[in-house]
């Protein structure tokens, strides 16, 4: 088969980030969709085997089944290829799937005769939806989740180094009550290992009904076999769900689940970048820096926040093309329309968009020193944020107007230290309240932000 020139490929999926995505083509490629298609029909074909009630297929012998399992462990590029040939000639690609492999039991004179039996009552759909459910299962699953774990594990990693660093909130831009790095990096990690599980969560469905969901032609042929049972059986044999109501196509229900799903975890993680662009503007974290690199073309002190840019990026695309495939492939026409075929072929380059985010998150993470210097400054530069503890004080000792007060001295201006311990030497509270309030900075005004961090980072 050819194989694409990098530089000359239309998407930058199989072209410029092809290396960071290659796992993928094992899960959503031509190749890995053939290969799937061949599993679901030796599956299928096991199944009649086993059967009561179809005496013209005897139950398979050991070598027929190793025969059969070894045609799918060991399927090629090679394989596919001569697929995609009888294709050229047959213009349909399950119907090529069915010719290759009845021309492969030539090999096995206890196959030979029941090649009739390959693709028995199925619809392509039959096969194709089993097939899309094991390619998710291996490229979401299989791929995608461990390197969502990975980025989760590092910020955790950062959340607990940084637990107990003192940083300046900002609500609505603005200056605000104090938390910690850590705290603020914990956050992430409770939300993406929340909706994680979310993503786990969601049964990758499968059924094997005929054209219309009703196993027509398999009661015509054999009127006494339970065919749902037999249905199940096969679908669950290859660790999915079974989807007992359909049209001719599985319902994709799940689909639209699990595709909303991923696109929530993008959605935390366009919030996480965002935010972490913002600390490296602010200066409260540094970037760590890489032999030959270069930050910008013209401007040679710039290490730029790109790894964070092109996550941020990556996850939008993603998001674009799950909500599309989670609103489009719930909705066929009556019992069929082609509408989700050509959609569900871009299953890959929705999953890929969201690997690439993962990966350059990771290597944005990956890069990052917290500056407590700056974090302190910041803090130092900011006393009005004290307003808050000392009229709750104040609040508590029952002096009126303690809001009031506080909003005149602190809004819209800067406060020194000296000012806030004058103000409090005058209010009407125990002598011990004043001694705290005066002991009070904007660093050790965190509340419980380190113990929050610790304890949902570990």
């Amino acid at each position: 088969m050819p194989t694409i020139d990098t530089l000359k490929a239309i998407s930058p999926l199989d072209g410029r980030y092809q290396r960071k995505v290659a796992a993928l083509g094992d899960a959503f490629s031509e190749f890995a969709l053939t290969r799937e298609r061949v599993r679901v029909e030796f599956a299928w074909l096991k199944s009649l085997a086993g059967a009561e009630d179809i005496p013209e297929l005897p139950a398979l012998s050991s070598a027929a089944t190793q025969f059969l399992e070894a045609l799918v462990e060991q399927f090629s590029v090679d394989d596919a290829a001569a697929v995609k040939a009888i294709e050229a000639v047959t213009n349909h690609d399950v119907k090529a799937v069915e010719y290759w492999i009845k021309d492969k039991f030539k090999a096995l004179p206890e196959l030979a005769p029941h090649g009739e039996f390959v693709h028995f009552a199925c619809t392509s759909e039959d096969i194709n939806n089993v097939s899309h459910a094991l390619m998710l299962r291996r490229g979401v699953h299989g791929v995608l989740l461990p390197q969502l774990d990975a980025l989760i594990a590092a910020l955790a990693t950062v959340a607990i180094n940084t637990a107990e660093m003192p940083m300046l909130s900002r609500t609505h831009g603005q200056a605000a009550t104090p938390t910690t790095m850590g705290k603020e990096m914990a956050l992430f990690v409770d939300r993406l290992r929340h909706a994680r599980s979310q993503i786990a969560l969601v049964p990758l469905r499968a059924k094997m009904n005929g054209a219309v969901g009703n196993y027509n032609a398999h009661v015509s042929a054999y009127p006494n076999v339970d065919w749902p049972a037999l249905s199940k059986a096969t679908v669950e044999s290859l660790g999915l769900t079974w989807q007992p109501m359909s049209a001719q196509i599985e319902p994709h229900d799940y689909m639209a689940e699990l595709f909303d799903a991923m696109a929530r975890v993008n959605t935390i993680l366009i919030d996480f970048c965002r935010d972490t662009w913002g600390y490296v503007s602010l200066g409260f974290f540094k970037q760590r820096l890489k032999d030959g690199e270069v930050g910008s073309s013209t401007m040679p002190h710039k290490v730029n926040p790109i790894d964070f840019e092109n996550a941020e990026g990556n996850f939008g695309l993603a998001n674009a093309l799950l909500r599309h495939l989670a609103e489009k492939l719930p909705i066929s026409r009556w019992q069929r329309d082609l509408t989700d075929s050509t959609v569900l072929r871009n299953m890959g380059v929705a999953v890929g968009y969201s690997l690439l985010g993962l990966v350059s998150a990771q290597q944005g993470v990956g890069k990052l020193e917290v500056n407590a210097d700056n974090m302190l400054a910041d803090l130092n530069n900011n006393w009005e944020v004290l307003a808050e503890p000392i009229q709750t004080v104040m609040r508590r000792y029952g002096v009126e107007g303690a809001y009031e007060q506080l909003k005149s001295l602190t809004r819209g201006q800067r406060i020194t230290p000296d000012a806030l311990a004058a103000f409090i030497d005058t209010l009407a509270i125990p002598a011990n309240a004043k001694a705290l309030l005066r002991d009070l900075t904007p660093a050790r005004y965190v509340g419980l932000a380190a113990t929050l961090a610790k304890q949902y980072a570990a």
